[in-house]
């Protein structure tokens, strides 16, 4: 089993390195790995194979041995998600990194019930799908962020790809060309008021698309979304 750790600080080759507390938990505890042990670890920079010079219950050390894959290029392609429960959110963050997002922006609307979440419990869930999915960067996650501030962040390069439900136009391939940043909108479980779609609609950098003839959850209409951009981006 090729075991992947994310290292947000710099890593340089022949370098060594005391694991976090978190870490020297697991490879300990959980994976019981031995000193001469091989892992890897990455950021945004690449990925490093590793061994493990030092091991005891509460300390880890390991060497950076060489460099096995080089940093690319962040996706430009982000996801806005009024805020669900508590699993399907997992389950969206969850998701969303494994289908490459660069960024996560959770958003509070008039239908949205729950209104804040946890950022640290939400790194630590999309550092592991990071991991799990064989990628270099986490998404970013944003701070909550109200529907109508929301709307004010876009500009002329950015473009907002709004799945919504009452749309009947497909996503084209020209809809996604031309600008430096893609950043879907997917709403609250029982969808936007009428005044908020139509804020929405009056923003200049919205493209609305249907995603499905039925009702999606939020955490399905995410995995929906994203694949179907990635698919067109893919196509070409």
């Amino acid at each position: 089993m090729n075991i992947r750790l994310y290292h947000p600080d710099s890593i340089l080759e022949n370098n060594t390195s005391l694991l976090s507390k978190e870490h020297t938990h697991y490879l300990v505890n959980v994976m019981r790995l031995q000193r001469g042990s091989n892992l890897n670890f990455f950021n945004k920079n690449g990925e490093w194979k590793s061994e493990i010079i030092f091991l005891n219950k509460d300390r880890v050390e390991v060497r950076f041995l060489k460099k096995i894959k080089e940093g690319k290029n962040l996706s430009k392609t982000e996801i806005a998600i009024c805020l669900v429960k508590k699993h399907p959110m997992d389950i969206i963050l969850q998701k969303a990194t494994e289908l490459g997002v660069s960024k996560i922006i959770p958003i509070v609307s008039e239908r949205t019930e729950v209104k804040e979440l946890n950022i640290d419990r939400a790194k630590k869930i999309v550092i592991e799908a990071t991991e799990q999915s064989n990628q270099l960067v986490p998404p970013e996650i944003s701070n909550v962020i109200k529907l109508k501030d929301f709307l004010k962040t876009f500009g002329e390069t950015s473009k907002l790809l709004f799945a919504d439900v009452n749309s009947k136009d497909i996503l084209k391939t020209e809809d996604l060309k031309n600008s430096k940043s893609l950043c879907i909108l997917i709403g609250p479980e029982g969808d936007f008021t009428p005044l908020e779609r139509e804020s929405i609609l009056q923003n200049r950098a919205v493209k609305p698309f249907t995603l499905s003839r039925n009702i999606l959850r939020s955490d399905t209409a995410v995995i929906s979304a994203i694949s179907l951009v990635n698919f067109i981006n893919n196509s070409n």
